[in-house]
């Protein structure tokens, strides 16, 4: 009888993390909340990049062609095994240095100073939600 009972209280145990995990898997689903913006691995997506800065349709397809360039190389850097980690880190560093190139000949002047503008609040942002004030 008393194996009966913690063979059921176990149970209802088990089975009460499980569907908390699967609550908190469908949370993760669900759509945003009104206002926010859809980001991708957080980072903003090409649809805000482009609304934010207004690109033209030349400018988007060159950003997206940089961007996704940019994404193949590192994701190729970061399958070479043979690489130490201050390889792997400055080879990434060229890649970015190389894209960033890239962003700074389609972009026009305000362009540029707008998206300086938008990754500095980014960066800021960031830095609050790592660093939330203690009460």
């Amino acid at each position: 009888m008393k194996l009966t009972k913690t063979l059921a209280l176990a149970g209802l145990i088990a089975g009460s993390l499980m569907a908390g995990n699967a609550l908190q898997a469908q949370d993760v689903t669900n759509t945003p909340p009104a206002g926010a913006h859809p980001r991708m691995h957080g980072r903003p997506n090409m649809e805000r990049i482009a609304q934010d800065l207004k690109l033209t349709d030349d400018q988007k397809s060159q950003l997206k062609a940089a961007m996704e360039d940019q994404q193949q190389k590192i994701k190729a850097l970061r399958a070479d095994s043979s690489l130490s980690k201050e390889d792997l880190r400055a080879k990434a560093r060229e890649i970015h240095q190389a894209t960033e190139a890239k962003i700074k000949a389609i972009l026009t002047p305000d362009q540029l100073a707008k998206r300086r503008e938008l990754m500095k609040q980014r960066r800021a942002q960031r830095q609050a939600h790592a660093n939330p004030p203690s009460n």
